[in-house]
């Protein structure tokens, strides 16, 4: 399922609507156990219109599946800001800001019963702090009756290698606790 917000496909709130190739608005089930919220589509993603589907999703999801038994078709899938920056940079306020309203229609549409937030920049905007991931990873969070957690974006553990993957196994151990999977 695509969250029912006609408007999005064709959102020009900030200036990433110049450059986009499309919006990359998220995919999965109705009510599903887990939404997984990353910062940005990359060029991937903006190609092919899904979030995650290049390496770091290719990551994100054996992982998930070899931690926590959960496969992408049962979690929600997202991004803070639903159009590639520049180059891959990280949003900035003016377009974390623009996408929030999407963001906050979404989690109201899919009604998650937990939320994995990957990386700085989704932790920062889900979760309302200032602290760095390395502070926060593994941590559970209460969002109203939802629970959420941060832990390493994909990309990070592609790029500084198995000590980043170990963490990201050590949160996903807690998520599948939280979650009641055995």
């Amino acid at each position: 399922m695509e969250t029912n917000i006609p408007e999005l496909a064709s959102c020009q709130r900030c200036a990433l609507s110049k450059t986009r190739t499309r919006v990359v608005i998220g995919s999965g089930p109705d009510s599903p156990s887990l939404m997984v919220i990353g910062e940005a589509p990359g060029k991937n993603e903006d190609e092919g219109g899904e979030p995650f589907i290049g390496r770091s999703g290719q990551l994100l999801f054996r992982l998930l599946e070899e931690e926590t038994g959960l496969l992408r078709s049962d979690c929600f899938v997202t991004n803070v800001v639903k159009c590639r920056p520049p180059n891959n940079r990280t949003p900035n306020k003016t377009e974390l800001g623009a996408c929030r309203p999407w963001l906050d229609s979404q989690f109201i549409a899919v009604s998650p019963q937990f939320v994995l937030a990957l990386g700085n920049t989704a932790s920062r905007a889900v979760f309302d702090h200032t602290e760095p991931i390395g502070a926060v990873h593994g941590k559970v969070i209460s969002l109203g009756p939802v629970r959420g957690m941060a832990t390493y974006h994909p990309a990070a553990a592609l790029r500084q290698g198995p000590s980043v993957v170990d963490v990201m196994r050590q949160d996903l151990r807690i998520l599948k606790t939280l979650l009641g999977k055995q």
